[in-house]
Order: structure tokens, then sequence, then C-alpha cells
């Protein structure tokens, strides 16, 4: 809960400013970079693995724990040390194409986000054996929806004014999304019916209760209204995808949202130390390669 005494008050000011590097980053960023030679596999059971996704995929601003010589490039801020890179390392796949991009919507699969990108769903062909999919978070609205709660928490941060806003209408969203989530998984399928399809959760972002109000600026109330709906997004994914053949992979692990300390927490909060606020940290990213090469088949030698 939020302290009280006067040096713990976060001036209110001085909140307001922070707000505005929350409302950049839950955009969604991307860099693009081709993956760092690693010790493949003894065999490579995927020939063309293709990532798709949004920003919790890109990877936007992550540094690597190690020095690295390469440089990102800029547009959908794209990392290489995003989860799918990892993932193609231990693999060994022969052909990897990450097609994610920042600030992606589900239409930005069939169409170009910006002039200079191509429709993510032209990365798939008859012959992409692993694809893995990471959308619909922007489509859901969290980022604003986050900027809107920490807004409103500034008036009641013991309350629940977020909840009191929205009342049903976030739940009524995911619901809405529902026809076009399975159309991705049906449309991946036409076009690489060969293909391993893994439909990849949120990590946490929230705690279940509590919060850590002013740091993240969310109300003491609101933080399980939020949590509840992230959860809820990520049934709905699950649900939609594994309908249409793909194989949902849980990243929902409580104890790592961005209210916990640096060397645990998987998702930055407002004030980042390796990643863009509110996105995946590099350990984030180590974890969901671990959840989805586990998924795979990777052992645990290759999949920590």
């Amino acid at each position: 809960m939020p302290r009280t005494s006067d040096t713990a008050v976060f001036p209110f000011r001085a909140l307001r400013r922070v707000l505005a590097p929350l409302a950049a980053a839950a955009l969604g960023l991307s860099l693009a970079a081709a993956p760092a030679a690693a010790e493949p596999v003894e065999t490579a059971p995927f020939r063309h693995y293709v990532a798709l996704g949004d920003s919790f995929v890109a990877g936007p601003l992550i540094r690597e724990e190690r020095v690295s010589s390469r440089m990102p490039l800029l547009g959908c801020m794209r990392t290489s040390n995003n989860y799918p890179t990892m993932l193609a390392e231990r693999l060994g796949a022969a052909e990897f194409t990450d097609a994610s991009c920042s600030g992606a919507v589900i239409n930005d699969l069939y169409e170009r986000q910006f002039s200079d990108t191509l429709p993510q769903f032209d990365a798939l062909t008859p012959e992409t054996d692993l694809v893995t999919v990471g959308i619909s978070g922007n489509d859901f609205g969290f980022s604003d929806i986050l900027v809107e709660c920490a807004k409103r928490s500034l008036g009641n941060p013991l309350g629940d004014p977020c909840a009191d806003h929205y009342g049903d209408e976030l739940e009524d969203r995911i619901e809405n999304l529902r026809p076009e989530v399975s159309q991705v998984y049906a449309d991946i399928a036409e076009r690489s019916p060969e293909a391993t399809v893994l439909a990849v959760g949120y990590l946490q972002i929230m705690p279940e209760r509590w919060g850590c109000w002013p740091s993240t600026p969310i109300a003491v109330g609101d933080v399980p209204f939020l949590d509840r709906a992230q959860t809820s997004l990520n049934a709905m994914i699950a649900e939609e995808a594994q309908a249409q053949g793909a194989t949902f992979v849980d990243v929902f692990e409580r104890g790592h949202d961005v209210c916990t300390s640096s060397d645990v927490r998987w998702v930055e909060g407002l004030i980042p130390e390796n990643g863009a606020p509110v996105h995946p940290n590099y350990r984030g990213m180590e974890a969901t390669a671990d959840f989805v090469g586990s998924e795979l088949g990777l052992p645990a030698d290759e999949a920590a």
C-alpha cells in the first residue's frame, strides 16, 4: 500500500511529469537486428521459424547483459534481445524471420504498419514450420487503459477510480476481440499448414493487489481490476488460438510484476532500468524463451 509519511509522498507535479513516458512506452516500440551466432542443438528441428507480434515480442530498448557489437536498427524498435531471437539460437533454426513490430495491432499482420515495413503475414510461407505469435494487447488498448488509470489515481490513490470509470467495458472489449483473434490463427494455418503454431500470452504486468503507487501510479483498488482484465485477455487468446489448432504458451507466472525488485521483475515499471516502461526486460525475454522452449521440448539445459 502507499505510505503516507511526508517523506514518502510523491509530489503530484512530478507524478504528472512521469506519466508522459508511460504513454510513450505503451505505444509499443521495436529495433531490428539479426540473431547472433550461437551453438545450435545437434539437429535443427525447424527449417523456418517466423515470429509475429507486438512490442511484447519485439522487445524495445532491451540491453544485453553481455557486451554486444550489434547495433539495433530503428523502425519497429525490434531488438536482438527479444525472446524469438533467443529461441532461434537455442533451436538452431535453419532460417529465422522476426516480423514483430512495436505498436502492432491485428490489422498490421495483414497490412503495412509503416511505409517501409511489410505486412507481418508476408513472412509466412508454405515451408514455414514454426510460428510464435503475440498479438491483441494493443487492440485491447492496454496502453491507453494504463495511462487513463494512472491519471485517475492522482485524485484517489486508495480507491478504484479506474474500475468505476470502465465498469464492464474491458470485459466487453475482450469478448469483442474473439472473432479477430480466431481469424489470425485460422489464417496462419492456411498460409503455413505444416507449421507448429504457438500463441504466446502476456507476462504479468500488475500484481494481484496493493500495487506500488506512486512509483507505478495505479490506485490500490484498481490493481486487482487491471490484473483481472489481463488474465481475462490471456484466457481469451488461449481459447481462440486452441480452437484453431494452435498451442497456447502461458507465461503468466506471478511474482515478477512491475512492483517487484529489479533483480526479480520481468516487466519494467514506469522508470525502467532495462527496456521500455511497462514492457518486458531482458529477464522477461529469457523467461519467455524458457517457457516456449519447454513447450517445444528443449532439454532443461538448453531452455535455461
